[in-house]
């Protein structure tokens, strides 16, 4: 497996962003190959862990208003980029890639620091990686809330994602900035897009964002059986899981139904709308925030300070 590595210098200076990187290696399930991870660590290591993950074509820096609110809070906060985004190594093949690759790296990496009563926070991908490894680790999870995502096992794709798919497979151009602000409500600054590009030198370095949607498991994908195998899991799911979509994302409006009231942990939750498009982490990072503590006060019965 060939890959390709941001140089460091592409992630100076950014944008309210300004955490120490760390990094994990992980092991890639079929060959064996060991790539490495990046990772925010934020906060005191004895805290209750709050993992945030993201989706495509982000990376951690979506989560850059959450770090210093929820480690102010008393948590330790957790947040990756997956393999091939952000400052983590990049395969070059878009064969490279699949849903279990993707599921096995963020496992081998919460493996590695033996992270237990850990409330998820997830949207997008971040949701198809972050359930599946609730379902696969649930003895390490104790909480979930859920934005703009999903968790699909078979089916038609929406309309709207369907013609996600296909620019992202034939569009000759993939300016990742530009399309994580047409997926805001609120403007990017120059400054914002330009460091959701930072990881993305060339076009050489876009096979794993370029890729992700054609991995979405609707009908005929391979990871049908896996899906159901993990719904299997969230359906006696009885820990607190709470839902916060946002109310101008016409890929996932409404995707909340399909967990609340199915998912035993979503019963008597102040499930809610937040405020924006797919990206609600820049739209409405308050409203995300208030969700994430409510869901690891009650997971981790962690007395949140009097500013929280």
């Amino acid at each position: 497996m060939e890959f390709l590595r941001t140089p460091d210098d592409r992630f100076v200076g950014l944008p309210d962003y300004d955490f120490a990187p760390h990094y994990a290696n992980v092991a890639d399930p079929d060959e064996g190959t060991r790539l490495r991870l990046h990772y925010l660590d934020e906060g005191p290591r004895d805290g209750p862990p709050v993992l945030l993950m993201h989706g495509e074509p982000t990376w951690c820096y979506l989560y850059r208003h959450f770090v210093p609110r929820l480690v102010d809070c008393g948590y330790r906060v957790l947040a990756p980029d997956l393999i091939g985004f952000g400052r983590s190594d990049k395969p070059t093949r878009a064969d490279d890639y699949s849903y279990a690759r993707h599921v096995a790296w963020i496992r081998d990496w919460i493996e590695q620091l033996d992270l237990s009563g850990v409330t998820l926070a997830c949207q997008d991908w971040g949701s198809l990686v972050g359930l599946r490894l609730v379902a696969a680790m649930e003895q390490r999870f104790a909480g979930v809330v859920l934005s703009n995502g999903g968790l699909p096992e078979g089916g038609p794709a929406p309309r709207a994602f369907a013609i996600w798919r296909a620019f992202s497979r034939f569009s000759p151009a993939f300016p990742i900035g530009r399309i994580v602000a047409a997926g805001t409500r609120r403007p990017l600054t120059d400054e914002e897009r330009a460091a959701y590009d930072a990881p993305f030198p060339d076009r050489r370095f876009k096979a794993g964002a370029r890729i992700f949607p054609q991995l979405v498991p609707f009908a005929g994908n391979p990871a049908i059986p896996d899906q159901i195998a993990a719904w299997r899991v969230l359906d006696r799911w009885d820990k607190p899981f709470l839902c916060c979509f946002g109310d101008a994302d016409p890929v996932t409006r409404g995707g909340e139904s399909r967990f609340i009231g199915r998912v035993p942990g979503t019963r008597g939750r102040s499930h809610r709308s937040l405020r924006g498009g797919h990206f609600i982490q820049e739209d409405d990072p308050q409203g995300f925030v208030d969700a994430i503590l409510e869901i690891a006060q009650t997971a981790a019965a962690h007395p949140m300070k009097t500013a929280c």
